[in-house]
């Protein structure tokens, strides 16, 4: 692999971790607002408490999909849980 390829790569891992923490923090945020344990927001988008939990960790990618129901479940747009 060249150089120049391994640093892109090397950039798009810490891109995509920031914008895996930065989401992380912003559901927890919007949770704790809404006033939701994580075992009530997962019961209300159809989705387990420990994936919630992880999700929140940063430790779990998460997909389009489960953006969508979890931002619907805490009445925000998906673009506000991707928001700095």
């Amino acid at each position: 692999m060249s150089r120049a390829r391994k640093t892109t790569t090397a950039m798009q891992c810490t891109n995509t971790h920031t914008l895996r923490t930065r989401f992380a923090k912003r559901l927890r945020e919007h949770r704790l607002r809404s006033g939701f344990s994580q075992e009530e927001l997962a019961e209300r988008c159809g989705l387990h408490r420990t994936y919630i939990g992880s999700v929140e960790r940063g430790e779990r990618n998460i997909s389009i999909d489960n953006i969508e129901r979890i931002a619907e479940s805490l009445g925000v747009s998906a673009s506000m849980l991707l928001e700095e």
